[in-house]
């Protein structure tokens, strides 16, 4: 038996001698699977389970019986009938045995090293995944105190992350209640490390960023008290590494606080610690300490700040308000030498050109196309846009002050704007110098300085060109406004205030088709212009169609929410559409950004009174009448409701007053005795009635009331009244006789052409005469309308009093929006181009 296992075994090892000879394939041995290290057939191996009971499988090697050669050492043999050599008695690996599956080579024929043949049996498994998956994780154990001060920790953290982002959104009170509870849970973190005995391993990080935003949180909700004394505790612990910053918070809140010494002890201790490294932000605390300065009116102190500013690291806003100090204290000369200071400030931006595509570099203009609006160009541009407000300010406030006249200061400055990097804004100098005159009323002086750009270059000439249609518009000189609007447009096409201009000159002369025409052009050239959606909308109602002009001002009220002319024509609108609800709502509108508005108001008691709320309409009407009590058409309607509602003797203060305005008409007076005569105060009537006589000898209805008066009270004069009453009457009758017959002979002497010219001046007078005595009509209406009344002397119609009157007022006339060019800010023209009548004709 052992020879027969001998000779296997030298045929096994001269298998693998010729295999070390062979051409050996790379892919071969990936799927041989080597029994020996099968574990789950270990049971059904005799040989294996025989070991196990037995000492067999203790047995040291026979070495000296089989010693190593190249023959191999002897194999082991199991029920499998597989074969392990055995290592030699020193641990060596016997010559030409089978070592971890692969055949050592007994010649040099082959390098000993990497095979690829691997153990016959084995798969190729380089991830272990024949291993199975992996045994689950073991819990963390939450109960132990490490891991209870590691929640608390997130906790807190979290809580932080949610104060700031509730700050970020606007939600002050939400963002203050969780720094508050991040600052308990911070403390009871404090005391379970003091109380697990690991108070050495505080984390001061943690504790710092809980103090620090409860302090911002109690400064954004304005609890500054509060704010200042969780600062003190942040500055006070010297554990906190750079705390002294903060003071710079507490002196910003001093500052609030109107408390500006001390703002300025805090500023100049944080200023002490903080190192000479930090430049930038000693610089800003030094520019905070100047505007302190300024607030207290310490302008030397203050210029001593902006002054070491200017020397180190200049910038825009420093030098603006080193020039406010120059001004405040009325130093010329360094007025002068701040403002070259100011336009020699370098930005440190680039220049326009550089977005300027080139026609043959296709690479590089696709590179211009996505910078040229990236967020740094918004940067430059704003930043620029700032300097030249800045510069464009600081000349104008200093222009009238450096020199004798302000026109001599305005060329100075604009000489030396033309030397500096600003030279653009020399043409803007001079038209703010033409505005300037327009402030001192110095109208030809502004007329001649605008005139002097008709030679420049066309963006230039088109801005001067604009204001001076705008001028002469004012004027009401139409042709000169026609004009220059006209050259205007020429220089710029696209020009909407020129052609906004040219549209009020078109407007007026009641050619409103060709208004819209400019109107609409100058949309569309600036989508934006809200005069020209204005003005459209005005033209279209001019034009009586509505509804286009009620859907330009739905388009203006989405662009200007506030504005209380825009409300108002929306108003007006409904109303001609006939919709009084819509229209009322729209007024309260009126009244909710303008609450004191005496036309809205009265305009809305109006509608009331049209839907038969008297009580509304009252209340409307007297709420004009208290923020403008000289409203004809308010006393006249408070009036006749109080003798409506049988409160004459309320009525008769409110006639008095309209007597007071209009002293001419005897329409008031003879109303002031008709309610001293209805209240039953005949005495007093009487009186008013001999005074009314007095001054209005020839009114018959006057003498009608005295006779009738004086009879009833048995009084001696009435013979003479009765008497003055036939010889008024007679006078009366004379002259419509004169009057009727002088009718007759003209009309019949009259020529062809003579009687169209009467003809149409007739038509003028009697839409004169109806729009000034409608409002005398209505109160005769509403007089006419007043129940009767068991008093004596009501026998006289109230139709037979002298009702017509001039209103002092006059209609109200929509004018169309200028268009102006805006130069700068406060420009005069401001305020003349938003402008409008807010009462329609």
């Amino acid at each position: 038996m052992s020879v027969l296992l001998h000779n296997l075994s030298r045929e096994r090892e001269m298998e693998n001698v010729h295999l070390a000879v062979e051409e050996e394939d790379i892919y071969s041995g990936y799927n041989d699977y080597n029994p020996t290290f099968d574990s789950e057939e270990l049971e059904n191996d005799v040989g294996f389970q025989q070991a196990v009971r037995t000492s067999h499988g203790r047995r040291p090697p026979m070495t000296a019986k089989f010693p190593g050669t190249a023959i191999g050492a002897r194999p082991l043999a199991t029920a499998f009938g597989a074969r392990i050599p055995l290592a030699s008695s020193m641990g060596r690996p016997m010559t030409g045995a089978v070592q971890d599956g692969a055949a050592r080579p007994m010649t040099a024929v082959r390098a000993a090293g990497y095979t690829s043949s691997l153990t016959r049996g084995s798969t190729f498994d380089p991830l272990g995944q024949s291993k199975g998956p992996a045994p689950p994780l073991e819990g963390k154990n939450e109960d132990t105190p490490e891991e209870k001060i590691k929640i608390l920790e997130k906790k807190v953290n979290d809580l932080i992350e949610e104060s700031c982002m509730a700050q970020s959104i606007g939600a002050l009170q939400l963002a203050l209640e969780k720094a508050k509870e991040a600052g308990r849970k911070e403390r009871a973190l404090v005391r379970q490390r003091e109380q697990s005995g690991n108070a050495e391993h505080i984390n001061l990080d943690l504790t710092y960023s809980v103090l620090l935003n409860l302090a911002n949180q109690y400064a954004n909700n304005e609890m500054y008290p509060e704010a200042l004394n969780s600062y003190q505790v942040i500055v006070k612990n010297k554990m906190f590494s750079n705390a002294g910053r903060l003071k710079v918070n507490m002196a910003n809140i001093y500052v609030k606080q109107k408390s500006y010494p001390k703002a300025i002890k805090f500023y100049r201790m944080a200023l002490d610690q903080i190192s000479n490294a930090h430049k930038e932000l000693r610089i800003k605390i030094m520019q905070d300490i100047g505007v302190v300065f300024v607030r207290m009116g310490q302008y030397s102190d203050a210029i001593t700040s902006f002054e070491h500013i200017m020397s180190e690291s200049p910038n825009i806003k420093t030098g603006f308000n080193l020039i406010l100090c120059y001004y405040a204290i009325g130093d010329r000369e360094r007025m002068k030498k701040a403002f070259q200071k100011l336009i020699s400030v370098p930005l440190g931006i680039d220049d326009e050109d550089k977005y300027i595509p080139s026609n043959d570099d296709n690479d590089s203009n696709m590179v211009i196309e996505a910078i040229k609006n990236d967020k740094l160009h918004q940067m430059e541009r704003n930043l620029k846009v700032l300097a030249e407000k800045y510069i464009m300010t600081a000349a104008k406030l200093i222009a009238p002050a450096i020199e004798t006249s302000f026109a001599t200061g305005f060329d100075w400055c604009v000489d030396i704007v033309k030397s500096s990097q600003y030279i653009e804004l020399a043409n803007d100098l001079e038209i703010n110098k033409a505005i300037t005159y327009l402030r001192q009323k110095d109208f030809n002086q502004a007329v001649e300085t605008l005139k002097t750009f008709e030679k420049k270059d066309s963006r230039v000439k088109s801005a001067a060109a604009t204001n001076l249609s705008f001028l002469y518009f004012l004027e009401k000189d139409y042709d000169q406004a026609d004009r220059y609007a006209d050259l205007a447009m020429t220089a710029d096409r696209y020009n909407p205030a020129a052609l906004i201009n040219k549209g009020n000159t078109v407007f007026v002369k009641q050619d409103y088709e060709k208004a819209a025409e400019f109107y609409k052009e100058a949309l569309r050239n600036d989508s934006s212009c809200t005069e020209a959606l204005y003005n459209l909308g005005l033209t279209y109602k001019k034009l009586n169609r509505l509804d286009e002009a009620l859907d330009c001002f739905l388009k203006l009220h989405a662009i200007l929410r506030n504005s209380a002319q825009v409300m108002y024509q929306l108003a007006n609108l409904y109303e001609l559409l006939e919709d009084p609800q819509q229209a009322i709502e729209w007024l309260i509108q009126v009244l909710s950004v303008t609450h004191t508005d005496p036309q809205a108001l009265a305009k809305l008691g109006e509608l009331y009174d049209s839907e038969g709320d008297k009580s509304q309409a009252f209340q409307y009407y007297y709420e004009s009448f208290r923020y403008y009590p000289s409203n004809i058409d308010v006393i006249e309607w408070l009036g006749a409701y109080y003798i409506e509602t049988q409160f004459c003797e309320k009525a008769i203060q409110f006639f008095e007053r309209a007597t007071l305005i209009q002293p001419t008409q005897v329409k008031w007076q003879l109303m002031v005795a008709s309610c001293y005569r209805r209240s039953g105060n005949y005495q007093k009537a009487l009186e008013t009635y001999k005074d009314i006589h007095r001054k209005f000898p020839e009114n018959v209805e006057c003498l009608r009331f005295l006779v009738r008066l004086c009879t009833d009270m048995g009084l001696n004069e009435v013979q003479e009244y009765a008497t003055k009453l036939k010889k008024v009457e007679k006078m009366k009758e004379i002259r419509e006789q004169r009057v009727k017959s002088g009718r007759e002979s003209n009309s019949r002497g009259r020529r062809e052409g003579s009687a169209e010219t009467d003809v149409k001046a007739g038509e003028r007078m009697k839409d004169s005469a109806h729009s000034s005595s409608t409002k005398g009509e209505r109160l005769s209406a509403k007089m006419r309308s007043l129940p009767g009344s068991n008093e004596p002397y009501e026998a006289s119609s109230p139709k037979e009093i002298d009702a017509s009157y001039v209103d002092p007022l006059g209609p109200q006339m929509e004018r169309p929006k200028t268009g102006a060019k805006r130069r700068v800010e406060d420009d005069d023209f401001a305020d003349e181009e938003l402008g409008d009548d807010l009462l329609p004709e």
